[in-house]
């Protein structure tokens, strides 16, 4: 199995690897019936490789032929990902290919309720920020200040930057749909200290003590103990308050993660 991260250019791919055997550069996967090859050419640690990808069309058109939704680990599914993984597995607003997971907050919304929003007069306004596989690790340093981010590649558009400033200006909020957007968007008032027209990457580490800039309230999934994500909530809108409200989730029942139940942290 390979699990394509990020292109690393001239055919090489950062990858995630899982074979029979121990894996080595030089090691050859033969994909998709034979119309893919993956070289490793690199070993990083930390299970991550680089391959060098042959096959007899653009790999991205390959993927979407013959690849499979990567479906986070406690989603069961015994037989393998179902064709309908492909779209219940992603947002409905999704556009640019890249990220490794999809940014879950935003699986609760339907064109339907987009449109509703918009009859409201609420403005949308959109952020690219490619999840990478860093999202997933787990903080286990003793200081938290020790533990590292990885980077992310992220953009945000003129429009949208234009959009954030408006509405504050107005007296407005800005909801942020996620922690991915949470991160974009502050990301992206780092420099001056508000949102700006940008794209690059960040390891923009969100946790106690972070002067939120661009964000003023938070729709978001439940998350992991021990991650990041779950810091940055704690970071908004105080430790003591979110896990109060987990409690009441875990008393309540409600479902956590990918598929789960959704809260607006103000």
């Amino acid at each position: 199995e390979v699990f394509l991260l990020e292109d690393v250019g001239s055919g090489k791919w950062s990858a995630l690897c899982r074979a029979s055997g121990k894996i080595r550069t030089g090691l050859v996967f033969n994909l998709a019936g034979g119309r893919v090859t993956a070289t490793v050419v690199e070993i990083r640690g930390g299970g991550e490789v680089v391959v060098d990808i042959r096959s007899d069309a653009p790999i991205l058109k390959v993927l979407e032929e013959a690849g499979e939704t990567p479906l986070p680990p406690y989603i069961k599914r015994p037989a393998g990902p179902e064709p309908y993984d492909r779209t219940r597995y992603q947002t409905v607003y999704s556009r640019t290919p890249g990220a490794v997971a999809a940014p879950t907050a935003g699986l609760h919304f339907t064109q339907e309720l987009l449109g509703q929003l918009a009859g409201c007069g609420i403005p949308l306004a959109t952020v690219t920020l490619h999840v990478g596989a860093g999202t997933f690790k787990p903080v286990k340093s003793v200081n938290v200040e020790d533990h590292a981010m990885d980077t992310e590649r992220f953009s945000v558009p003129g429009e949208t930057a234009e959009k954030v400033c408006v509405t504050h200006q107005s007296g407005g909020r800005v909801v942020a749909v996620g922690t991915t957007t949470v991160r974009a968007l502050e990301s992206a008032a780092l420099r001056s200290g508000q949102v700006e027209q940008c794209e690059g990457r960040t390891d923009l580490f969100i946790r106690e003590s972070f002067r939120f800039r661009a964000v003023d309230a938070i729709l978001t999934n439940f998350h992991l103990p021990q991650s990041t994500l779950l810091m940055m909530i704690c970071a908004f809108a105080g430790r003591d308050l979110i896990l109060r409200a987990y409690r009441e989730a875990v008393a309540a029942r409600y479902r956590f993660y990918s598929y789960g139940d959704c809260m607006l942290v103000e």
